[in-house]
């Protein structure tokens, strides 16, 4: 038992972790002369050292993830989809959120196609939920800061605040509350895509690591810049009265701070990562991650154009109280994780 015990442990460390790149930025420094004991020469390790592993990672699983993708195209996940109905329906599109891009406002071109195809709405909104909280980068990603339990755990009860949602959303019979023009328009989804070979699908999958890489690289540079800020410069009692143990409302603050800001999972886990060394509890920490995420203020504005207010605050009702029952949950559950 030793034996698989010691493997995983090296490949969450050393490959997922990539602590063996941590050393070697600290001895680069240190030949240099920069003390990476002090408060600037540690500000400078963790930020190269954070910004090199997540952009390794990243690129990585865009294109394992792209290259997924590519047997997803939009139509034939109309067709999946509608093969299934009630809640089986909820389960296979917060499945198929999964493997689509990483952040929500990737995701709201694809629910309004889904929209005007016909699918459900619910089934769609358990899409929309799934697709930035629990993609299958975030699986790995998480693995490499908290562990394998903890990320497990979270990609499940991000499928369960998807299906959960969806599933309220369709009871409510909330489909005069879409847009208009949305459900107006008819087989948005329906183009047949011609036939990719493994080289098509190779391509596809190094063009989505260049586009998503563009796009996502500033944000990995704010939210590592900020991450470094916190790991070196803010005192850890500061972390532990606000967001520790101590503060019934840390999971309540964690959500009411990352709601403003828009970031994917790999801009906010240098952040979390910090957090997590100053003493933040779990579950406020993943509270925190899943607001930025899934209730960014640009992905409400942008789906605000296809909903109703009024569906389009249940839509925020039903994730943020998901959320929040996430935090304090694994805040009461984090000594069985690590």
């Amino acid at each position: 038992m030793r034996v698989p015990i010691s493997i995983w442990d090296f490949f969450q460390n050393e490959v997922l972790g990539m602590k063996w790149l941590k050393a070697v930025i600290g001895r680069g420094l240190s030949a240099l002369g920069l003390d990476t004991a002090s408060r600037w020469g540690g500000s400078v390790q963790f930020f190269l050292y954070d910004v090199v592993k997540i952009t390794i990672l990243l690129c990585f699983l865009i294109f394992v993830i792209s290259y997924i993708q590519s047997y997803f195209p939009p139509e034939r996940s109309k067709r999946i989809l509608g093969r299934f109905r009630g809640i089986g329906a909820n389960i296979i599109a917060a499945l198929l959120g999964t493997v689509t891009p990483f952040c929500s406002c990737s995701s709201i071109p694809l629910f309004i196609g889904f929209t005007s195809a016909g699918l459900p709405l619910g089934v769609t909104f358990s899409f929309l939920i799934s697709s930035p909280m629990v993609d299958l980068g975030s699986l790995v990603l998480l693995m490499s800061i908290f562990g394998a339990k903890t990320a497990i755990v979270y990609v499940i009860v991000g499928l369960v605040i998807a299906v959960a949602g969806g599933t309220i959303i369709e009871k409510l019979h909330m489909e005069n509350y879409v847009e208009e023009f949305i459900r107006r328009a008819k087989g948005g989804v329906d183009i047949e895509s011609p036939g990719l070979t493994v080289k098509d699908r190779l391509i596809y999958a190094k063009d989505q690591v260049a586009g998503t890489f563009k796009k996502v690289f500033p944000y990995i540079l704010v939210g590592v810049g900020i991450g470094a800020v916190i790991h070196n410069w803010i005192p850890e009692s500061w972390i532990q009265n606000i967001l520790g143990s101590n503060n019934p409302f840390g999971v309540i603050l964690a959500v009411l701070v990352g709601v403003p800001m828009y970031a994917d999972i790999f801009g906010t886990i240098p952040v979390a990562e910090a957090l997590l060394a100053k003493g933040a509890q779990l579950g406020t920490i993943l509270s925190f991650m899943m607001a930025v995420t899934t209730l960014s203020l640009p992905s409400i504005i942008m789906l605000r154009k296809a909903v109703k207010p009024k569906l389009l605050g249940l839509f925020i009702a039903i994730c943020t109280i998901g959320i929040v029952i996430v935090g304090y949950f694994f805040n009461a559950i984090q000594y069985l994780l690590v």
